[in-house]
């Protein structure tokens, strides 16, 4: 007796040990554009130039390779303190020697440090100011008048010196700054005022120190 299939069932069942070619899968291969058929202004990927993007170096510090990571509170805050105290000696040292980074806003900038190297490369009549007004304290309060009217007379004449001295550093500084710096945007008077305070100090105690020898020329 002959099986009939149902109405609408296929008699061939596909064999579960056999693939036909439409269900293996065709491995996707990337196309690559040629160079000559490339529009004008193609720019390649690094992908297709081969090119591998190198991973980005870590410059920070490591915690171990310095100093240790702190075991309790009391240890983190002497080495911030420690680390606190190592910048403040950096930044004093480098204002010292006029590195750019650590001076103040108005030690910066070529002009002033022109001014600096005129003030630097005299002798000026403020650095003995101080000095004579302390002979000149201690002269006043002598009950001699012979002492009293020699404290006044120092006390005058320094007080001239320091004016005609603070002239000619003013007439300098403008002369050169002009000469060295003619499209400069700093203010002259600022410059000058700048050069006559620096000329009270006593040169070892200006900050930055000088660089430049008395009577060097500038």
């Amino acid at each position: 007796m002959k099986h009939t299939a149902p109405l609408g069932y296929s008699l061939s069942v596909p064999s579960l040990f056999r693939r036909n070619k439409s269900d293996v899968a065709t491995p996707e291969v990337e196309e690559v554009t040629p160079v000559e058929s490339r529009p004008k202004g193609y720019t390649p990927s690094k992908k297709e130039l081969g090119q591998v993007t190198p991973k980005r170096v870590t410059t920070g510090r490591r915690v171990g390779a310095e100093t240790a990571a702190p075991a309790n509170r009391r240890e983190q805050v002497k080495q911030m303190r420690e680390r606190q105290r190592q910048e403040r000696a950096e930044a004093t040292a480098g204002m010292k020697a006029g590195d750019e980074r650590y001076l103040l806003a108005r030690d910066r900038g070529p002009e002033r440090a022109l001014v600096r190297d005129i003030i630097d490369s005299r002798r000026t009549v403020g650095t003995y100011f101080f000095g004579g007004a302390l002979i000149v304290l201690i002269g006043s309060t002598v009950q001699i008048p012979a002492v009293q009217l020699a404290s006044n007379v120092l006390w005058l004449l320094l007080a001239i010196g320091v004016v005609i001295d603070s002239v000619l550093i003013t007439r300098k500084v403008k002369r050169l700054v002009k000469e060295r710096f003619p499209k400069t945007t700093t203010r002259i008077g600022s410059l000058q005022i700048y050069g006559v305070m620096r000329g009270l100090t006593f040169r070892r105690m200006r900050v930055p120190k000088p660089r430049v020898e008395l009577g060097q020329a500038v």
